[in-house]
Order: structure tokens, then sequence, then C-alpha cells
């Protein structure tokens, strides 16, 4: 180590406060701290702090038990997932490319961000209300490829497909549920690159006993439309990614219903959305898999951490 001042060679003087390795040059007798890394941007939370506290956000943890466990306040949690969630949306970005995929399945789960629709008023922000998360999945790898947060409107469900149709390298065979929108956007998106059906489930009424309001309804019926190729018939299905939606609503808090976790902005929900994903695809060992699903697709050798996953070289 040489001096800043006269650039002689310095001796190591003991350590600051902070853990750095300090110096003393034995020219100027002049002392200095070595250079301070910042892994997470301009925050000085620690590392080891920070990748806790990620590890609780997406086991389901609200953000203020978090406070109340680690002690840093909510609003540097609050921070801390932004920064997350942006770097861990460019690190799928990258990785979720040319994926070779077989049986995709997609379906939306609703959330809202201050308000739900019935109280929105004309003066609220347009990211008030209903939200929807759009979202595919491998039936094979259980990876999830792609994945939206908007409107269930068809401009936002034609952003999704088109999204997910550049990250795919063949032709894939794709069940969607009833939503009409997909009758549309699907041809307009794929092209006739695909084997598309849509499985339509029928629900009795909702009934008015004292469980009707928490219960859900029976399934009466199911059908299957196919609307584009020859989908192979054991294969059109959504249990899947309707799994993959409870995983959402147990491992993300602020998808759980009936509390006051609900989001309060779009841009913190959707950095929830994409840790929540990035951990999934990436961290998290799948049960039956063995591997998380990036290993079993093949766009991974290792279980990563939660600290790979955010470093500024990820």
């Amino acid at each position: 180590m040489t001096c800043h001042n006269c650039q002689s060679i310095c001796n190591r003087f003991g350590k600051h406060r902070n853990g750095l390795q300090r110096y003393r040059c034995s020219q100027c007798r002049k002392t200095f701290t070595e250079d301070h890394t910042r892994p997470l941007a301009e925050m000085r939370l620690p590392m080891d702090k920070a990748e806790s506290i990620l590890k609780l956000l997406v086991e389901g943890m609200s953000l203020r038990s978090i406070e109340r466990v680690t002690g840093v306040h909510r609003d540097t949690i609050m921070r801390l997932l932004l920064l997350a969630g942006e770097r861990c949306q460019q690190f799928m970005d990258a990785k979720m490319r040319n994926l070779n995929s077989r049986y995709l399945q997609v379906d939306e789960i609703w959330t809202f961000v201050g308000k739900k629709r019935r109280v929105v008023r004309d003066g609220d922000a347009p990211e008030m209300g209903d939200q929807w998360v759009y979202v595919a999945i491998d039936a094979e790898t259980k990876l999830v490829p792609s994945f939206r947060i908007g409107k269930r409107v068809r401009p936002d469900t034609w952003a999704f497909l088109t999204d997910l149709y550049q990250r795919l390298d063949n032709r894939v065979q794709l069940t969607t549920d009833g939503l009409n929108h997909y009758t549309v956007t699907v041809p307009e998106c794929f092209g006739t690159d695909v084997d598309f059906a849509q499985l339509v489930k029928l629900f009795e009424g909702t009934g008015h006993g004292p469980d009707a309001r928490y219960s859900p309804p029976r399934i009466t019926e199911v059908i299957s439309k196919v609307r584009i190729g020859k989908p192979d018939p054991d294969q059109i299905s959504t249990s899947f990614v309707e799994r993959q939606n409870l995983t959402m609503r147990m491992q993300m808090r602020r998808l759980t219903r009936l509390t006051n976790a609900f989001s309060k902005k779009l841009s913190h929900l959707k950095a929830a959305v994409a840790l929540h994903f990035a951990f999934y695809n990436f961290c998290r060992v799948h049960s039956s898999l063995r591997v998380t699903p990036a290993m079993e697709s093949r766009i991974s050798d290792h279980v990563w951490s939660v600290k790979e996953l955010i470093a500024d070289e990820a």
C-alpha cells in the first residue's frame, strides 16, 4: 500500500471501527483507511445483514417483522428491496434466453396496489387498484421464464406473451386459462409456431352460507379448447402454474390475502416479484426435482446464494 500524499510505502496501523484496515505512512506519518467497497451501491448496509434480510423477505416475512427481528429500519429494508429487485430483473433478463421448453402453462394471479378497484377515485394515480401478475412456468423443469405485472387488459397480455416468445428457442405447447385476450394475442405473438390450447373451468354458484366468502367454489366442469396446432391432450393443464400461484401467496407477504401487508407502491411490488422469481429459479431447491429449476433447465450448474444473486458482477 502506498501513501496518497507522498507515494511512500505504508505500514499497517490497526483497524478502523468499521473493520477496515488502517495504514500509516513512514515518511509523512499520515494515516488513512483502505478503500471502502460498497457492493450495494450507495447503501452502507453490510452484505451479510442484507443477505439475511432478503432471505426473510423471500420466506414471506413482512417488512415490520423484519425490522423487529434484524433491527434495520423499514425504510432501509425497502431501499434494499428496490435495489435487489432491479438487479434480479437484470440478471434474469440476461439468463433467460434461448430456452428449450416444451410445455408451458400460463396464468394470472390477482393483487392490488394501495387500494382495491372498488374504492379507486378519479384523482388517484394510474398504478392504484387491481394489478395482475402474469406467470409462465415450464411444466417439466418448473422454471419460470417470464412474468409481468400489469392490468388484465390486452396490451399487457400482448407484452407478456411477446417477452415469453422472445426467450424461447423452439416450438412449444402453450396452455392458458380461459381469458379471452389469449385467443387474439397468442396468434399475434407466436404466429403458427405454437400448439395452443385453453383450459376453461366452470364453477358452481358461491351460495350464501357462512363459508361462502372464504371457501373457493367447487369446479363443476373443465373444458379443453384447442386453438392452434395439435397440442398433446395429456399436457393440456394449468396445474403447475396454479401451484406456483400458491407458492407466491405463501412466500410474498404482500400477496397474502386479508392483511394490511399489501403493496403501497407499484415499484415495490415489481421489485418483490422479481426477487421472488430469481430466488425461486436459482436459489431454492425444488422438492420434487432435488435441484433448482435453473439447474434442471441447464442454464445454471449450481445452487446460487442470495449474495451471488444481487452481486454487482452477477
